[in-house]
């Protein structure tokens, strides 16, 4: 059992691109669907779709010239310890080159899109 869908989440995208892989299986709910496609809206995976199983997720992962899209990524609020930013502490990662991503009462976005829309949330996690 994971106690962490969410970092779950971000360890089998890292791994499956260290090794190469095209794509990854996760588990699935409408939370990890919402990031899903915050990280599709991003650019950080190609695509997401149903896996085989019942409650899975397949996504896609995107590399350019052989290297992968997705460095390295951290899990920033944890269930331990709850990290939250308002609208206006919202500072870019790695001078553009990365995102936060927000769980916000607007959905789960991007460190830039929260800005846009002057939002702030639960800081979930960092990827670059």
């Amino acid at each position: 059992m994971v106690t962490d869908p969410i970092g779950d989440l971000i360890v089998r995208i890292k791994n499956a691109n260290a090794v190469g892989k095209a794509s990854v299986v996760v588990t699935s709910s409408k939370f990890m669907e919402n990031i899903a496609h915050a990280l599709k809206k991003s650019g950080y995976i190609s695509s997401v779709g149903k896996g085989k199983g019942h409650r899975e997720l397949e996504l896609g992962l995107v590399y350019f010239d052989g290297e992968p899209r997705v460095h390295d990524a951290s899990r920033i609020s944890k269930p331990s310890r709850r990290v939250y930013q308002k609208a206006g502490d919202i500072r870019t990662y790695r001078s553009g080159y990365g995102n936060f991503f927000l769980s916000t009462p607007k959905g789960v976005m991007s460190d830039v899109d929260a800005k846009k829309h002057k939002v702030g949330g639960e800081v979930l996690f960092k990827i670059w």
